[in-house]
């Protein structure tokens, strides 16, 4: 596993926990906890963002 599916699912476990909290607490985690559960599961799921394009560089630089 990359370093990015790791993060996205350390992110959803904190999520997971607020919410389950919330439910023997107060409701007001819940407010913390979705947001939070949703980011991870954005983390995770996000492909594009592990792609880097080549950098084409032109011979000769900028002319004025």
């Amino acid at each position: 596993m990359d370093k990015i599916k790791i993060s996205g699912i350390l992110v959803m476990l904190l999520g997971l926990i607020l919410v389950v909290a919330s439910l023997f607490t107060t409701l007001f985690l819940l407010i913390y906890g979705i947001p939070i559960f949703l980011i991870g599961l954005f983390i995770f799921f996000n492909r594009k963002e592990d792609k880097i394009e080549e950098v084409n560089y032109k011979k000769g630089g900028k002319k004025n």
